[in-house]
C-alpha cells in the first residue's frame, strides 16, 4: 500500500532492526574490537585539544576572563545532553550517533536532517583544527630547529581580514592537508588501530596539558581576572553576552560526545561501555578545560589573547623566559590535533556509512574492505573534502557552523529521548535512564543549547539554512525514494 507524503518523512526504523549487539562482528560486517578504555579515549580525543588550544584565542576577547564561565556553560550543556545520549546509546547502540538516535525516533526525514548537521559538524571541526595544527607546527619548527613555513604555503586562498573576507590568489595551507591524509592513511589500516593510536596519543595529550598547568600557575596573577566580565562594548560583547556569545565559540569542543555515539557498531558490549564512555569523556574533558582556563587567564592578561598564534606556547615562553617549555607544548598541541582530527574524520565515514545502509544516499558508501572491514571509499571522499576546505578557507569562518551543526544535533537528540520512552512505554528495557523522568533533563537540554544559540553570528545562520535546504532537496529527489525503509513498506 502507498503512503502518504507525511507517513513517508516520519517512518521511523524499528528498535530491533536499528539495535545490532552481537559479539566480534556485528550485523553491519564492522569489527567489534574497540573496549571501554579505547572508547573513553576516542572521546577525548575528539574535544580536548580543539576548545583549548584553538578557541581561546576567538573567546577570549569576546568574554575576557569570564570565558571560564563560557566553558563551564558549554560543559553543563553537554552534560544534561550527555545523560540524553548515554540512554538513546545504550537503547539504540548502533553507528550514526544522532541519526540513529532520529531514525528510531522522530522519523527519516529529521534523521537525514540531523545527518546533514553530523556532516557539517565533523567535516568543518576536522577542517578547522586542521587549520590550527599549522600554527604549533610552524612554532615547533621555529623553537626547534628556526625554520619557517613560506607564508603563501602556510594561509589559506580565503582570509578573514579587517574589512572582511579576503582573497589570496596562489596561497594554500599545505600543513593542515598533510595531517588529514596522514589521518587517512591511518584510518584506512583499520578501526582497532586507529582506536589504540588515538589511545597513545590522547594520554601523550593530557601529559603535555598537566605540563601546562602546573608552569601556567606558577605565574598565576589573580589581578588578570579583575575585571572579570568584558568592559569593552565596541563589538557588543560586554557582560554576560560575550559570555554567552564565546560559548557558543568553545562549544564545538565537546563534539567528542557524538564521536563515542558513531562508534556503536565496532564497540565491544555497547550497550554498558557507550553510556559509561560518553559520560567519563565528558568528565575528563570538562575538568581538563577549566583548569587550562583558569591557568591560561592567570598567567597572561585577558587583552593579549586577540590575534595570538600557537597562544598556549607563547604563555609558557612568557612565563619561563625559556623556549623548551614552548616547544615540548608546541610537540604536544601537534600530537592533540591529529588525534582530534582523527576521530572527527572517523566520526564522519561511520555517519555516511549508516545513512548509506539505510539507502538515503548511493551504497557505494557502505562498501568494506573485506580484509580491514573499513568503509574504503567514504574515508577517501572524506578526507579529500575536509583537506580541500582546511587548505583554502580561514578557520574563523568554520567555528561557529561547526557550533550550530553540534546545537542542531543535540537539541533532536534530547527531543528523542521523550520519544522514545513514549514509544516503548512498558516495553522499556531496564538500564540506562536519564534522571528526574523523561522531559526534565532533556527539556533543560534544549532550553541551554537555544540559550547559547541565540549569540552566533548571523552569517552562520545564513549559511546554515543554504545548507539545510540543499539537504532537503536531496532527501525528496533521492533519499525518500531510495530509503530501504520504504521500500519495505510499498
Amino acid at each position: 500500500m502507498s503512503q502518504t507524503l507525511v507517513q513517508k518523512i516520519c517512518r521511523t526504523k524499528p528498535i530491533d532492526t536499528t539495535v545490532e549487539y552481537g559479539e566480534g562482528l556485528s550485523s553491519s560486517g564492522l569489527s567489534r574490537s574497540i573496549g571501554l578504555f579505547s572508547l573513553t579515549m576516542i572521546g577525548v580525543g575528539a574535544t580536548i585539544g580543539t576548545g583549548i588550544f584553538f578557541t581561546m584565542v576567538e573567546a577570549v576577547p569576546k568574554a575576557g576572563p569570564s570565558v571560564v564561565l563560557s566553558f563551564l556553560i558549554a560543559a553543563i550543556t553537554a552534560g544534561l545532553t550527555a545523560l540524553c545520549y548515554a540512554e538513546l546509546s545504550f537503547r539504540i547502540p548502533a553507528s550514526g550517533s544522532s541519526y540513529s538516535f532520529a531514525y528510531a525516533t522522530v522519523g527519516e526525514f529529521l534523521a537525514f536532517i540531523m545527518a546533514a548537521c553530523l556532516l557539517l559538524e565533523y567535516g568543518l571541526a576536522g577542517s578547522a583544527v586542521a587549520i590550527g595544527w599549522s600554527s604549533y607546527l610552524n612554532n615547533f619548527l621555529e623553537n626547534a630547529f628556526g625554520w619557517h613555513i613560506p607564508e603563501m604555503l602556510r594561509t589559506p586562498m580565503i582570509v578573514s581580514g579587517p574589512h572582511g573576507m579576503e582573497f589570496h590568489a596562489g596561497h594554500i595551507n599545505l600543513p593542515p592537508i598533510f595531517l588529514i591524509c596522514m589521518c587517512g592513511f591511518l584510518l584506512l589500516r583499520g578501526a582497532k588501530e586507529s582506536a589504540l593510536m588515538n589511545a597513545i596519543m590522547v594520554i601523550i595529550k593530557l601529559s603535555i596539558l598537566v605540563f601546562f598547568i602546573a608552569i601556567a600557575f606558577s605565574g598565576f596573577n589573580a589581578d588578570n581576572f579583575v575585571p572579570f566580565f568584558n568592559t569593552d562594548n565596541s563589538k557588543g560583547f560586554a557582560g554576560m553576552t560575550g559570555v554567552t556569545a564565546a560559548a557558543g565559540t568553545v562549544f564545538f569542543s565537546f563534539i567528542g560526545l557524538d564521536t563515542v555515539a558513531t562508534a556503536g557498531d565496532e564497540v565491544k558490549d555497547p550497550k554498558r561501555n557507550v553510556p559509561r564512555g560518553i559520560l567519563y569523556g565528558l568528565l575528563i574533558v570538562t575538568v581538563f578545560y577549566l583548569l587550562v582556563a583558569v591557568a591560561a587567564l592567570g598567567a597572561q592578561q585577558a587583552k593579549l589573547f586577540e590575534g595570538q598564534e600557537a597562544g598556549l606556547a607563547v604563555i609558557l615562553q612568557n612565563v619561563t623566559g625559556k623556549t623548551w617549555p614552548a616547544l615540548v607544548l608546541s610537540a604536544g598541541a601537534v600530537i592533540s590535533v591529529f588525534s582530534v582530527t582523527l576521530v572527527t574524520i572517523y566520526g564522519q565515514t561511520r555517519i555516511l556509512f549508516a545513512v548509506s545502509r539505510d539507502g538515503l544516499i548511493p551504497k557505494s558508501f557502505q562498501k568494506i574492505h573485506p580484509r580491514t572491514l573499513v568503509p574504503v571509499s567514504n574515508t577517501i571522499i572524506v578526507c579529500l573534502v575536509v583537506a580541500v576546505v582546511a587548505g583554502s578557507i580561514d578557520a574563523t569562518y568554520l567555528w561557529d557552523m561547526v557550533s550550530i551543526g553540534t546545537l542542531t544535533a543535540f537539541m533532536v537528540v534530547s527531543i528523542a529521548v521523550p520519544v522514545l520512552r513514549h514509544k516503548q512505554g512498558a516495553n522499556r528495557i531496564e538500564g540506562f535512564s536519564v534522571p528526574f523522568g523523561p522531559y526534565v533533563i532533556p527539556g533543560l537540554s534544549v532550553l541551554a543549547c537555544l540559550y547559547i544559540m541565540r549569540d552566533l553570528p548571523h552569517t552562520t545562520f545564513v549559511v546554515f539554512s543554504i545548507w539545510m535546504a540543499v539537504t532537503v532537496a536531496i532527501y525528496f529527489l533521492y533519499s525518500m525514494r531510495h530509503s530501504h525503509l520504504g521500500k519495505k513498506a510499498r
